[in-house]
């Protein structure tokens, strides 16, 4: 697989690292939100929402109730899950804007159309990212996005995704963006965002096997 594209596939294990960093205290300053990053609110109606999306993405490729029931047994930390990945998009956006790094919607396509050809179609791409990484079908470009993001960012930083300086733009974003999360869901750790040993069926799952061998 050309390099450039496997590592398009790793990047959703990397970020998917960020997920211990929330931890079991917090302040809940801010009633009616999930998180707090910068000056944008995420709300728990907006949070649910998002979750929802999975659910029924997860509900239309499983018909059968009891393999419904298994998926959703797999997935019960989705809702904090999907909150890390709301958070973290906000933060590696504005990383990557003081870095002077942007993508354009041509360069998603493309890798659209890449991860496609090596998933075997679109929809098995789709099934991919739903079952691997949470992603319903109708965030897949925005999930591509995060992904480019990431990718460019670390080449700007003459690094890649996994390693401590990718990371410590992050950290350096998170402070300036003061994330805040609700108690019930944690908080965040800008200190420990260059982590990125920590074990997760996401990590497993994608660097076992990428769309091109099997999301």
């Amino acid at each position: 697989m050309h390099r450039r594209r496997r590592t398009a596939l790793l990047l959703t294990a990397a970020i998917a690292t960020a997920a211990p960093l929330l931890t079991a205290c917090g302040n809940d300053a801010h009633p009616g939100a999930a998180a707090v990053v910068g000056d944008q609110r995420i709300t728990i109606a907006q949070l649910e929402s998002r979750v929802g999306e999975v659910r029924d993405a997860q509900r239309a490729a499983v018909r059968d109730e009891a393999q419904y029931e298994q998926v959703v047994a797999g997935t019960g930390s989705l809702t904090r899950d999907t909150l890390h990945g709301m958070v973290l998009d906000r933060v590696l956006h504005r990383a990557a804007r003081d870095a002077g790094v942007t993508v354009t919607r041509k360069e998603v396509q493309q890798m659209r159309a890449g991860l496609e050809q090596q998933a075997g179609g679109a929809q098995e791409l789709r099934t991919v990212w739903l079952q691997q990484y949470g992603v319903p079908p109708g965030r897949l470009d925005e999930n591509l996005r995060l992904q480019l993001e990431a990718q460019k960012l670390a080449e700007h930083l003459g690094t890649d995704t996994g390693q401590p300086a990718f990371w410590k733009a992050l950290s350096e974003a998170s402070d300036q963006l003061n994330v805040d999360l609700n108690p019930r869901y944690g908080t965040w750790d800008v200190q420990k965002s260059g982590r990125v040993d920590a074990k997760t069926p996401w990590v497993r799952e994608v660097t076992a096997a990428g769309p091109a061998q099997t999301a």
